[in-house]
């Protein structure tokens, strides 16, 4: 068995730690050590994008990033949005705008579609629609 190796990192703006084997992703980490389940598994195979989170201010499919490799490291999480919210408003806009427009047909994928938007509205604040489309 793999000698296991300490890591830290930021979540959703709380600092967690943990013991990992090398080759543990980092999704299995936050679901499975952590107990943050709000990021979801699918293929395993960084294709649906139901695991997405934002690593250091960029989005990453959990699944393929090892624990070990998010060393250090700040993730948001769907759960972190929420904090993000300005006036008291419980929810982040792109939240309630999912909700108000039933942007989500399961649900499943929704928290990788949410951090993808977020970070694509942080680096393009008005996009037109072809950006949107292509994104």
């Amino acid at each position: 068995m793999p000698e296991k190796v300490a890591i830290e990192m930021t979540v959703n703006g709380k600092r967690y730690e943990g013991l990992v084997e090398p080759r543990l992703s980092l999704a299995d980490f936050l679901r499975d050590q952590l107990g943050l389940t709000g990021t979801h598994l699918g293929c395993e195979q960084g294709i649906c994008g139901s695991c997405t989170v934002l690593f250091n201010g960029e989005t990453v499919r959990s699944c393929l990033l090892l624990a070990v490799q998010a060393q250090g490291g700040a993730i948001l999480r769907v759960e972190g949005l929420a904090a993000k919210a300005k006036n008291g408003a419980p929810l982040h806009p792109i939240q309630q705008g999912f909700i108000e427009t039933l942007g989500f047909q399961c649900g499943f994928c929704t928290p990788g579609f949410l951090i993808t938007i977020y970070e694509f509205l942080g680096e393009n604040p008005s996009p037109s629609e072809a950006e949107i489309r292509e994104r």
